[in-house]
């Protein structure tokens, strides 16, 4: 059964502040986190996902369909909450041992950048619009994350975090 927002809303006790994360990733390589329940960050980097805590959510933002591939998504793909404190290390073959964090994703649909770039105050440039993005990790402000993940998900449960 998938989760809903009420099952991975911070559980009550100490408030820690929740931050809100975007995290770049064409979504052929976000398919294998949401089908595997966890996210990488900047191919496969410790650092940003350092900065990370339990309760966080994160907004995946897809530039691309595939990695090696020029066709434009610009669409926002994914969104979840991490799950735990852990940072661990997957061996990937080939040499390639990225740093993974588990996060618990929801079911959302794909949203196109393009008719929220005005209202999204994290975007300070309007018209270079995709330079916060480039790299690959940005902290944004949580009435930027509810713009988008209000129309992400088809869930009222979401404005009660």
């Amino acid at each position: 059964m998938e989760p809903t927002w009420r099952d991975i809303i911070q559980p009550t006790g100490a408030k820690i502040a929740t931050h809100y994360w975007i995290l770049v990733a064409s979504k052929d390589h976000l398919q294998r986190g949401l089908a595997g329940g966890f996210l990488q960050a900047n191919h496969g980097k410790a650092g940003p996902l350092k900065r990370m805590r339990a309760g966080d959510w994160v907004i995946f933002y897809s530039p691309r369909k595939e990695y090696d591939k020029p066709e434009k998504l610009q669409r926002f793909t994914a969104i979840g909450k991490i799950a735990d404190e852990n940072i661990y290390q997957h061996d990937m073959g080939g040499g390639f041992v990225p740093f993974r964090r588990n996060a618990i994703f929801l079911r959302a649909q794909d949203v196109s950048i393009l008719p929220l770039i005005d209202q999204l105050t994290f975007i300070k440039d309007k018209t270079h619009w995709g330079a916060p993005f480039r790299f690959g990790t940005l902290q944004i402000p949580e009435p930027d994350f509810r713009s988008i993940a209000g129309k992400m998900v088809d869930d009222e449960n979401l404005f009660a975090i």
